[in-house]
């Protein structure tokens, strides 16, 4: 088996957003990764030790309050920016530009594509599986699954293709919060993966010690985990 670029990491930007990719061996499954942070060497070295084989892509540099959500939101604080709701937008540059220059280098196609953040960009990849079929599995690490209205949308809504897994986590403590959408965060996000399990889609939900702003390179690199290795803990069942 060959590495794209001989395993050389490849970084680009589109429209002032950083592109990391971390090559793994030909045919395997590309993770796409949405970071707050410019962390992808870290998220390399740390899932390159703990994970199969993959090709891992690192998106930072966002408009993160923008390019996350799925529409408007208010500022939740005196303190704090509105979300301008253009999910929609950067869906269409991931899939229609970043996606196929990374992809037109391998000569196999990936075994599959997971789609993976944490907070807005874990509501990020709930929201985009419901307007496109190109991913897989996705998982929403503390996903920011507060987000007004994101529930009725999505027992109102079908995706465009039924994913083959999908991967959920929160914080003990991030429910424990004043404000009244903030606060709703753990119900939403169990109501939603109670209606995935409804569905028949194969859902892992897991609660960590903690808050939302602790350990989240840990939870993310859980998640990744877990979505990279379903298929071996459905065969270690099967025995």
């Amino acid at each position: 088996p060959q590495y794209i670029e001989e395993n050389q990491m490849e970084t680009f930007q589109i429209n002032e957003r950083k592109v990391s990719v971390y090559p793994g061996l030909e045919g395997s499954p590309i993770v796409y990764l949405h970071s707050f942070m410019d962390n992808g060497d870290a998220f390399h070295h740390l899932l390159k030790t703990s994970c199969p084989d993959h090709t891992l892509v690192v998106i930072s540099h966002l408009h993160w309050d923008d390019d996350m959500t799925p529409w408007y939101c208010p500022p939740l604080s005196s303190e704090d920016t509105p979300c301008h709701g253009k999910a929609d937008a950067w869906l269409q540059t991931l899939t229609d530009e970043i996606m196929p220059r990374i992809e037109g280098q391998l000569t196999e196609k990936p075994a599959y594509r997971v789609l993976t953040g944490y907070s807005l960009a874990g509501l990020f990849a709930i929201y985009a599986l419901y307007h496109t079929d190109l991913f897989q599995r996705a998982g929403s690490m503390s996903g920011s699954l507060w987000f007004p209205d994101f529930v009725e949308y999505i027992q109102h809504h079908n995706m465009v293709k039924q994913p083959d897994c999908l991967y959920f986590s929160l914080g003990d403590k991030e429910a424990k919060m004043q404000h009244p959408l903030l606060k709703t965060v753990q119900e939403n996000t169990e109501t939603i993966v109670r209606y995935y399990q409804e569905k028949g889609i194969e859902t892992h939900f897991e609660l960590n010690p903690g808050n939302h702003y602790q350990e989240a390179a840990q939870r993310t690199i859980k998640g990744i985990h877990w979505l990279l290795s379903w298929e071996d803990k459905n065969e270690s069942n099967n025995i």
